[in-house]
């Protein structure tokens, strides 16, 4: 057996492989992370299911030992956003309201399904509350710094926050959030992992806390998209991932001029270049022009506002209204009620541009995939957001830009790391396909990962 501390940063895949080689004993690997979680002075984790994490590592090494392996990730370590239930454990949302809520009496679907391929459930991990920002700060449980930043704590992305910085420190190899307007992508972003956001009911929700259940989608944060595809796979509970490997000269990426690339930091804009650049070297199709869908899709959430706000206003309106909103981050408060004042009519145009856009797509497409950067900056100092309300919500608008886009048109998506900008902070590019389109999404981001993230050149 390897020393299981060489493992630590190491991707799930690579986790896996040495698994069922019998080279890593998955035991001895998860009381190595247990250690650092332990160890960790910023609240990344909001519990930690230390018994359950070694029991179940524990068996997943007798099951290595025979050759009975579940999955590629039998054995491999996975923690979950505190939206998701887990079995005895409280489900907080982040919020300061269920503190003292009644533990879940038992697992998600997707927990259920996650230990059906023998992963190791580790805890729950911090977010922004009600998973409603894209900042991740938490007036209640603290905010998770991001550990990339070397000058100054910096944002680690919302509302998965927890999610992206345990995989960026190496707490987990593979963490799972949410994305609802961008949830999974930004946190990636900022932390310099990859993040998988998948099409509408391609995971199933059930077990989860919602904020939007038109638009609200389940997806993993970790090291590589391997790892994302392997892991798609096992939250759908399927046997196997059936991802393939394209011909680059097979592939065409469309790079929409329509509002994603206005107001970008000078390294985003240059990060993005280049990686378009080494894609087209490759033989890569890359062309560019206006996009109306984006341009509608803007306009309208200006104009009216967002199926996220109304959505979310319905779940919390009890809360919204009553004594209890003073315990609600002001923040969070402000955003959910944009959506009290949206008319009936007003949502119901935005349902039905949604489904023209979503249509109009398609056929603009024709089986291209999409490109932008996934953020237009990288991530911000926190300081400057805690003191000016106005900048918070000024910043956290400008950060969700792209990636809300995406979830308005039920576009599946992989950001993925692709250099660093200003502070020496990470920067992202964003790969997105039409509603449905995951598998040839997962396969096209494979293909062309070392090309963008610089690896390959």
């Amino acid at each position: 057996m390897n020393d299981p501390r060489s493992y630590i940063g190491k991707s799930a895949a690579t986790i896996g492989r040495a698994i069922a080689a019998q080279e890593l004993d998955p035991e001895s690997f998860t009381k190595c992370l247990l250690q650092q979680i332990e160890a960790q002075s910023s609240p990344v984790f909001l519990a930690v299911t230390r018994e359950r994490a070694l029991a179940e590592a524990k068996t997943a090494g007798q099951r290595a030992r025979s050759g009975r392996m579940l999955s590629a990730l039998d054995g491999v370590p996975i923690a979950w956003k505190d939206l998701i239930d887990l079995r005895g454990e409280k489900t907080t949302a982040a919020s300061d309201l269920f503190r003292n809520v009644e533990p879940a009496a038992q697992d998600a679907p997707i927990v259920q399904k996650a230990q059906s391929a023998g992963m190791v459930s580790l805890g729950k991990l911090n977010l922004t509350e009600f998973a409603y920002s894209g900042l991740g700060l938490n007036p209640h449980y603290g905010t998770p710094l991001n550990p990339c930043a070397k000058d100054a704590p910096r944002s680690p992305g919302g509302s998965s926050s927890g999610s992206g910085v345990a995989v960026a420190a190496h707490l987990a190899p593979i963490a799972i959030g949410t994305d609802t307007g961008g949830s999974v992508r930004v946190p990636a972003a900022f932390n310099g992992v990859t993040g998988y956001k998948s099409s509408e009911g391609r995971v199933e929700t059930t077990g989860v806390f919602a904020l939007s259940r038109t638009l609200d989608t389940i997806g993993p944060l970790a090291q590589t998209v391997e790892d994302c595809i392997l892991t798609d796979a096992v939250l759908r509970g399927a046997v196997g991932a059936s991802i393939f490997r394209s011909d680059l000269r097979d592939l065409a990426v469309f790079v929409p001029e329509t509002v994603v690339l206005d107001d970008l930091e000078q390294d985003v804009a240059a990060n993005f270049e280049a990686s378009l650049e080494r894609l087209a070297k490759a033989g890569v199709s890359v062309t560019r022009g206006a996009l109306p869908e984006f341009a509608e899709a803007a306009k309208l959430a200006s104009e009216i506002g967002t199926i996220t706000a109304a959505e979310a206003y319905f779940e919390h309106a009890e809360r919204c209204d009553g004594p209890l909103r003073d315990r609600i981050d002001r923040r969070v408060m402000a955003r959910i009620e944009h959506g009290k004042s949206m008319s009936a009519r007003g949502l119901l145009q935005l349902q039905r541009a949604r489904l023209t856009a979503m249509s109009s797509l398609v056929r603009r497409l024709d089986g291209a995939f999409l490109a932008m950067p996934t953020t237009p900056h990288v991530a911000p100092e926190i300081a400057p957001l805690e003191a000016d309300d106005a900048l918070f919500h000024a910043v956290n608008l400008k950060t969700l830009r792209n990636t809300a886009i995406g979830n308005f048109l039920n576009l599946p998506g992989v950001a993925m790391p692709n250099g660093f900008g200003s502070g020496g902070m990470p920067t992202s590019f964003l790969l997105s396909a039409t509603g449905g389109d995951d598998t040839p999404l997962l396969g096209a981001a494979l293909t062309t990962e070392a090309l963008i993230r610089g690896d390959a050149a």
